[in-house]
């Protein structure tokens, strides 16, 4: 996350934070091609044509997240956690109305465009996904919070433990528990087991 000085995004959140309407303004173009490149690390793993392109997630995630009310952003690494966090519920939520359409529930209405564009299955797999995500987090928190910052955030392990204030060494171990936990778990909902925890 280099693209501008981190002091200067700090000083503009926290102004923006203390009613400085001007701070937001000189926001946007700092944190705008962090914000995509957050959003390109996610699509590089969908296939090509994917309804939800990285602009629309930047701009519904950054349209989130200038609406935050009474938020006191403490720096820049704060910003991106909470931008990660809204780009995967933004992102699941589009899942799960894709799912809701497979099983003929009555959810949100996707166009033609969208319909073509997104597999069912990729969209069950995020449902699912978002689903054992909860599980971790009602089990361990952080470790959801480092999956949720490097899965849908695209954060390095450095930017992660700056944001959690851990030692990378305690992020690489959390990342890598929580897969081989996540993995357990989305297994065994395919195979039809329980969802309590491991």
């Amino acid at each position: 996350m280099d693209m501008s000085p981190p002091n200067e995004i700090t000083q503009q959140l926290i102004a923006w934070s203390n009613g400085d309407a001007a701070a937001l303004e000189r926001l946007i173009p700092a944190v705008y091609q962090e914000l995509r490149r957050m959003a390109e690390h996610y699509f590089r793993r969908e296939r090509a044509g994917h309804t939800l392109q990285p602009t629309a997630l930047v701009h519904e995630a950054y349209l989130k997240l200038i609406d935050q009310r009474g938020v006191e952003w403490q720096n820049r690494a704060h910003f991106f956690a909470v931008a990660a966090q809204i780009m995967r519920r933004i992102l699941v939520d589009h899942a799960r109305a894709k799912h809701r359409e497979k099983r003929g529930g009555h959810g949100l209405t996707l166009s033609l465009n969208e319909a073509a564009g997104y597999t069912l299955d990729r969209a069950a797999e995020l449902v699912a996904l978002d689903d054992a995500l909860q599980i971790l987090k009602d089990q361990d928190a952080r470790k959801c919070r480092v999956v949720e910052m490097r899965y849908f955030g695209g954060l390095t392990v450095e930017e992660t433990a700056h944001v959690l204030d851990i030692a990378p060494n305690t992020v690489m171990r959390d990342w890598n528990l929580a897969k081989a936990w996540l993995y357990q778990q989305l297994n065994r909902t395919e195979s039809g087991e329980g969802q309590d925890g491991a």
